[in-house]
């Protein structure tokens, strides 16, 4: 059973089997947004992703960042990430038009960014969510 379905803009629609929230800058005892520091904590989620789900492709989806007008510290301009970080586990139909539908299910792994908790659905999930290219990232497994 899923937790909730997304369509994508192709019109597949996927189903989210696990998800899991993290605050994107929880944690940070020192510091401020920048881009070094989003760079450690994009590499830190995808590790998570594959060692979570191994058998499975990751994907991220480029994250939007913004840049507000602060003082750059030594790390440079400050670079802000949305404040939720998501790690996703996705299923929909096979890929390969000759395996079973029955026997057969494609997955892919995703790590995004959004600015609430709320949990991707339907046609109201993020823009770049949704636009994911599944028939090139997500592979087949038998069931």
């Amino acid at each position: 059973m899923s937790l909730t379905r997304v369509v994508l803009t192709s019109g597949r629609s996927l189903d989210l089997s696990e998800l899991r929230f993290s605050s994107t800058y929880g944690g940070m005892l020192e510091g401020y947004p920048c881009k070094p520091v989003n760079e450690m904590r994009i590499k830190g989620l995808l590790r998570a992703a594959e060692r979570t789900f191994p058998t499975t492709p990751v994907h991220l989806v480029p994250p939007p960042r913004e840049y507000p007008d602060q003082y750059a510290g030594g790390f440079g301009p400050v670079e802000v990430l949305p404040s939720v970080a998501c790690l996703g586990s996705f299923r929909s139909t096979a890929l390969n038009p000759d395996h079973d539908a029955i026997l057969y299910r494609s997955a892919l792994t995703v790590v995004w960014f959004q600015p609430t908790t709320q949990v991707p659905s339907g046609c109201d999930a993020e823009a770049a969510l949704r636009d994911i290219a599944w028939e090139e990232l997500a592979r087949d497994y038998e069931l």
